[in-house]
């Protein structure tokens, strides 16, 4: 299929995407396959080899740098999704769930057949599965079961040389290497099988809003201290966003929890582990867990679960997202300089997703995903605008860019580590997919550490000539005299 106007309305972005992709300076692919067998993933490599073009592989498009559906060279998009089936199997407690699949699909079909199974993924259901599972996938169970990849049991892969590979035949290293590597590195992923967990009939969540001027500050620091500590059944996040009222600005965070379990044991822990944010009866609302995933949609309780099924985002804003780690405990002087520093931009908003609980009792290596044990809270900057211009994307990018730099002695150093799903060029790209391993080396460990090392030679060995490549992919060194650390 052509890249004709008239083709574009199968290219189902987000809006916010939309936006960039529709501009009339955005560079637009040549074809656009949307594939309803795996058989058109084969014919697509195929062509792109021969007609010597890039290949960029969608999911749900949510790429927050549009590395999946925009090249600056000659490029084709495989846009998956047509293949978006989910299988559920309750009685062995696994489920199939394809690459074009969201995750609000994969809630809702795991819903239709039981409710007393949950899958630990992300808490947006417009996000797309294929994407979200390759660069690890977090959610709110994490603290309980940890990411997504921790529970995928085998695969699909089509490779660069168009083999339809499952577990067994792709081998153990590239199997490695697609849970929390990015997969389209290393071929396309058609399905995954995932390992379902167990969920209570009943789960509990609040959300409580404080300003500076209702303890804020002393809240935030005394979040630090028990986010990652408290019971494995409690996540506890924080969004920090600055305020303009009429007469003065301030800063407001969102306390928003899941708890899984009833409202009488969740107050027992809080008031025993949290009594200071002043959690009561009136907060908690009880429900089931995949109803819980519209709660945190912002949809009031009762709303019908079929809006997981909606894969528009409800957001029509153009956005940049960049991402930190927290080791050590803010202060509370140094947090009130942070909190200035937002009610200066006015703009940017930070999420703080607590760690701990399992996400500590797994090896760094286990995955590729390497932000385990040692990590209090993960933080998530974020801006968004409305204007189309390129003066006010920079306008706003710098803006974002400000409060990461003013963050720098507050997280992880050597490296300074990032999570992959929230894609981030400002790191470094390849230039054409083409880099060395020192030059990739740069982003590589920020997303990876120690494991872009195993990452690099299992990209060198099932794709030697670089054929899956992107401004962030995993670089092969397999006709190159690169030396790798063991």
């Amino acid at each position: 299929m052509t890249a004709s106007s008239d083709a574009l309305h199968i290219y189902k972005l987000p809006p916010h995407q939309s936006q960039v992709f529709m501009s009339s300076t955005a560079p637009k692919p040549q074809f656009i396959v949307a594939p309803s067998h795996v058989s058109h993933v084969q014919a697509t490599i195929t062509c792109c080899k021969i007609h010597v073009l890039q290949l960029r592989i969608r999911s749900g498009g949510h790429d927050y740098d549009g590395l999946s559906y925009v090249s600056d060279v000659p490029f084709a998009v495989l846009d998956m999704f047509n293949l978006r089936a989910v299988s559920v199997d309750t009685e062995n407690e696994w489920a199939w769930v394809q690459f074009g699949a969201t995750i609000g699909e994969l809630y809702y079909g795991i819903a239709e057949k039981s409710n007393v199974h949950g899958f630990p993924a992300g808490a947006c259901p417009t996000v797309g599965v294929g994407g979200h599972f390759s660069g690890g996938g977090y959610g709110n169970m994490m603290r309980k079961y940890g990411l997504s990849v921790d529970h995928v049991l085998d695969a699909q892969i089509v490779d660069a040389n168009g083999r339809i590979l499952d577990r067994e035949s792709m081998g153990e290293d590239l199997f490695w290497a697609i849970r929390g590597g990015g997969g389209a590195s290393f071929g396309v992923i058609v399905a995954r099988k995932i390992r379902l967990v167990p969920v209570p009939e009943t789960v509990t969540v609040f959300r409580v809003e404080k300003t500076l001027e209702q303890g804020a500050l002393d809240l935030l620091h005394r979040w630090q201290y028990v986010a990652d500590k408290i019971h494995e059944d409690l996540f506890i996040r924080v969004v920090i966003l600055p305020v303009n009222r009429k007469d003065h600005k301030t800063i407001k965070a969102k306390f928003v929890s899941l708890f899984l379990g009833n409202s009488e044991r969740l107050l027992a822990l809080m008031n025993e582990s949290f009594p200071e944010l002043g959690i009561n009866k009136n907060n908690c609302i009880e429900m089931s867990w995949v109803e819980s995933i519209v709660y945190w949609m912002d949809y009031d309780k009762g709303t019908s679960i079929s809006v997981l099924l909606d894969r528009t985002p409800q957001s029509r804003k153009c956005l940049k997202k960049k991402s930190d780690y927290v080791q050590v405990p803010i202060s509370k002087t140094d947090l009130e300089g942070i909190l200035n520093t937002m009610m200066e931009l006015q703009r940017p908003t930070l999420a703080l997703i607590p760690y701990g609980g399992r996400m500590g009792e797994i090896s760094e290596s286990e995955t590729p995903f390497p932000h385990r044990g040692g990590n209090i809270y993960k933080i998530q900057y974020s801006v968004a605008w409305k204007e189309e211009s390129m003066e006010a994307a920079d306008h706003y990018q710098n803006m974002i860019r400000r409060i990461y730099d003013y963050m720098t002695p507050y997280v992880s150093k050597s490296p300074r580590c990032s999570y992959l799903n929230y894609r981030d060029v400002d790191l470094g790209v390849n230039q054409n997919g083409n880099v060395s391993y020192e030059e990739a080396s740069i982003w590589g460990t920020k997303y990876f550490k120690n494991n872009f090392d195993r990452l690099v030679q299992v990209k060198s060995r099932v794709d030697p000539d670089n054929f899956f490549r992107y401004e962030q992919s995993i670089p092969s060194v397999a006709n190159r005299n690169y030396v790798i650390a063991e």
